[in-house]
């Protein structure tokens, strides 16, 4: 897959304590949301997702992180129209990648080529 990233090594790190921040904000709100199990599920699947990459992007570089993050949205099951409450940390992952696909500005076709080759949940 090809990509083209324009943002540097800190630049993506920097983005990354970005969101790890306001999922850590949601672990702490979840007790007042409807379903505070599953919204805390979901935001520290978010959470463990953009430390890792921000790992991943100190010690490799952006084209690694990039790379990295691509490989592991593939490897996630697609879980896309299920119930709201069922799978969160999947749900979690997959919503972290997709905001730190954003993030960088990858290609829509690179995220779509991503998405279809994801397994349907078995």
């Amino acid at each position: 897959m090809e990509f083209k990233i324009t943002l540097t090594t800190e630049e993506i790190v920097r983005g990354l304590k970005h969101y790890r921040r306001i999922a850590k904000q949601d672990v702490l709100r979840a007790p007042e949301t409807p379903n505070p199990e599953v919204f805390r599920r979901h935001a520290e699947a978010r959470r463990e997702v953009y430390a890792k990459l921000a790992e991943v992007a100190e010690a490799e570089g952006p084209e690694a992180v990039v790379r990295y993050a691509l490989e592991l949205y593939k490897s996630l099951p697609f879980v896309t129209g299920t119930p709201e409450d069922q799978y969160p940390e999947i749900k979690g992952q997959e919503n972290a990648l997709e905001n730190f696909f954003l993030m960088i500005g990858l290609d829509p076709k690179t995220r779509r080529e991503a998405r279809k080759a994801r397994k349907p949940l078995q």
